[in-house]
């Protein structure tokens, strides 16, 4: 194997996949840091009432602004906007750190989460730039120590901070990461962009923003901080169905459209982002009602519900860091399907562990889950981004990781609906340990129809090896029909709404 075509850390592109796996290393840790130092948190600096919107606020603010990052990666280039979105998450983690107040806290989150919006779809999106996907199928292996690595270290990390030194370390600790990130990205990552000038779509990015912001609160907050059928509610997501439309109809005009609507028109760009949306949804029904489930039902301590969330986030990079080896042998549809097999029968294993509630059988459930959703997630990302031009590729994965914002989004409400439903028809109260196992089973077993229901995406993903998904510009079809860029790909427009 040439320096060319090898894809390890000593070959010519060896320090940029490190600078990616850094960046994405950002996200991945936070995403699990946290947990363990809430109780710290709240301790210090009070604001119990108020904590679920940590994890809330950062996730609006990356599923939001992720259209708008990737649209601007494929026009002004992805390095610029790689390194703005780690100056926002540098900036968001130093305002955490100091923080004075829960409210305080929870408004430099969202700075930290429109930091995030940039790095982790935008590192996907240089991986799928620099790397054939012959070669993406090896270097999956690499992106996914990162998230194996992550879900050890995350809640390790955080624990140790909270216990021995400050809680307000588990965001001081993202600054030499960031500097390290930015310096090797800014020294080994260089791309040719061409040079012309750019209608920003800012309307359509500032109703899209607005639109989403307005739908995701009231999913989120519907049946909780007020009735479904209140009027909170309803103007929530009537003002928010408006401004969506709204959204298509400035698109269609646009002459850069933010969110192109042609991606609505290629089957397999649908149906790998309706894949996303259940593997968001399956993942954060199984994230948040986990711990809840071992600590009060089965008395399990915090770091020990802890690990068996880790078993999920385990079970993922381990099947992933394989899945090319299988796509490039079966294709992605296959593979697909395969993965989401697993993921069923591993939430079945865990709605069964529900009924007699044990930490290690709930483990075992969740790592399967894991398995399943990492030979999911994956390969369905890497076809998408295979099947588009370099100027499509940004907005295509954005796309996609939009999707799985929004089904965590959508998730956490409508789990959150179905444990509060069972909750009230027992009478039991919301901190008996028998009312909350029969809560966690229902979601469990939501989470069983959620991952069931996502099989029908892969059943309508294009069939075809991986040559045959493969963009060829001077193809005259392919499977998302009719070839339309011209053989340079570099000065290939995109197409428009």
């Amino acid at each position: 194997m040439t320096e060319q075509t090898a894809v390890g850390f000593r070959s010519e592109r060896g320090p940029v996949l490190i600078a990616l796996m850094l960046s994405t290393g950002l996200v991945a840790i936070e995403a699990t840091i946290l947990a363990t130092a809430v109780p710290s948190i709240v301790a210090d600096i009070g604001g119990f009432s108020q904590f679920p919107w940590l994890f809330s606020i950062f996730l609006l603010a990356q599923a939001v602004s992720v259209p708008v990052y990737s649209k601007l990666a494929d026009t002004v280039g992805r390095k610029p906007v790689i390194l703005f979105g780690i100056a926002a998450f540098l900036v968001g983690s130093i305002l955490c750190g100091v923080a004075w107040d829960m409210t305080s806290l929870i408004v430099f989150r969202a700075v930290q989460g429109l930091g995030a919006g940039a790095v982790l779809p935008v590192s996907i999106t240089i991986t799928g730039d620099i790397y054939t996907v012959r070669e993406r199928a090896r270097v999956q292996g690499y992106i996914a120590s990162v998230w194996a690595a992550s879900s050890v270290i995350g809640p390790s990390l955080g624990g140790l901070f909270a216990e021995f030194l400050s809680w307000r370390w588990i965001f001081f600790v993202n600054i030499p990461l960031c500097f390290i990130a930015a310096w090797m990205l800014i020294r080994a990552y260089h791309e040719t962009v061409e040079r012309q000038k750019h209608r920003i779509d800012v309307a359509g990015a500032a109703v899209l923003t607005v639109g989403l912001t307005l739908l995701i609160l009231a999913v989120l907050e519907g049946g909780q901080a007020w009735a479904w059928w209140s009027w909170q509610s309803i103007g929530a997501f009537a003002l928010a169905a408006v401004l969506l439309t709204a959204f298509v109809l400035i698109e269609r005009r646009a002459a850069e459209p933010v969110l192109p609507l042609w991606l609505f028109s290629r089957r397999l760009i649908v149906t790998t982002s309706l894949i996303s949306f259940g593997v968001g949804a399956a993942l954060i029904g199984l994230t948040s009602y986990v711990p809840t489930f071992l600590e009060i039902s089965a008395g399990a301590s915090p770091l020990v519900s802890g690990l068996a969330v880790a078993a999920l986030t385990l079970g993922w990079p381990i099947s992933a860091s394989q899945s090319g080896r299988l796509f490039l042998r079966i294709g992605f549809r296959a593979t697909a399907l395969i993965g989401l097999g697993i993921a069923v029968l591993g939430a079945v294993g865990l709605f069964a562990a529900s009924l007699v509630p044990s930490p290690w059988t709930t483990a075992i459930a969740c790592f399967v889950v894991g398995l399943g959703l990492g030979l999911v997630a994956s390969p369905t990302l890497i076809a998408a981004q295979s099947s588009v031009a370099w100027t499509e590729r940004g907005v295509v994965t954005g796309a996609n990781m939009f999707l799985r914002s929004m089904g965590s989004a959508v998730g956490v409400a409508i789990f959150g609906a179905v444990a509060n439903a069972v909750i009230a028809g027992s009478g039991l109260g919301e901190h008996s340990p028998d009312a909350i196992q029969a809560a966690s089973g229902a979601v469990f077993i939501a989470v069983v129809v959620a991952t069931a229901v996502t099989i029908a995406g892969a059943l309508a993903m294009p069939r075809g090896h991986v040559d045959d998904i493969e963009h060829r510009p001077a193809e005259a079809a392919d499977l998302n029909g009719p070839a339309r860029e011209p053989a340079d790909e570099e000065a290939a427009a995109p197409p428009g709404g």
